[in-house]
């Protein structure tokens, strides 16, 4: 039984370093970690920039929406891709003639689909937790709301610099290009969420 579960294990970590899972894995990943930013950065410029600032509803803010969103990215990439991995699966097993419950095959869907969830579901908790690092740093007096929430919206543009530079990078384009162009859009979804706040 042993022997086994170390050859299931050796298996599915040689499958977890196969190309078509990492494709996956990168793609969700990346969506999520953009979706995660940009929403943070807009909790923060509703939120400080405000006329009655209150660090600790920010901090809730931030918590509770990242959870929620890793919760929600987390079962809808669950459900997605474990329904994809389904239809997959049957048509293999009508091309086959014989069922694939609990094969390596089934096996390794099931290690992909469960992966894939909890790395959407820890991604925005992720960025929330290096955003929220300036926050701290006002909770204890060392900076102000607004210097703090600033110095958060430079870690977010931060954040998809390097998003963007990686995907340059996978896509053989100009990394550095790649990622001014994401700070580019952060910065407006900055300057967006400001000028409603101010307006509103």
């Amino acid at each position: 039984m042993k022997i086994r579960s170390m050859t299931s294990l050796k298996q599915n970590i040689l499958f977890m370093k196969d190309r078509e899972f990492g494709s996956i894995l990168r793609r969700f990943f990346i969506n999520t970690l953009f979706d995660s930013t940009f929403m943070q950065i807009g909790i923060i410029v509703g939120s400080a920039f405000a006329a009655n600032q209150d660090l600790h509803l920010i901090m809730r803010t931030l918590v509770a929406s990242s959870i929620a969103l890793g919760i929600s990215t987390g079962v809808s990439t669950y459900e997605s891709e474990k329904l994809e991995r389904m239809i997959k699966i049957a048509e293999l097993e009508k091309a086959m003639f014989r069922k694939l419950d609990n094969t390596v095959i089934s096996e390794r869907d099931r290690t992909s689909v469960f992966m894939i969830s909890i790395i959407n579901f820890l991604t925005p908790l992720l960025c929330c937790c290096i955003l929220l690092i300036p926050l701290f740093l006002s909770l204890q007096g060392f900076l102000s709301i607004t210097v703090s929430s600033l110095v958060s919206i430079t870690l977010a543009l931060g954040i998809l610099f390097i998003a963007g530079t990686y995907l340059g990078r996978l896509g053989n384009r100009n990394p550095l290009m790649k990622g001014l162009r994401m700070v580019v859009f952060g910065t407006l979804a900055f300057i967006i969420g400001f000028l409603i706040q101010r307006l509103i």
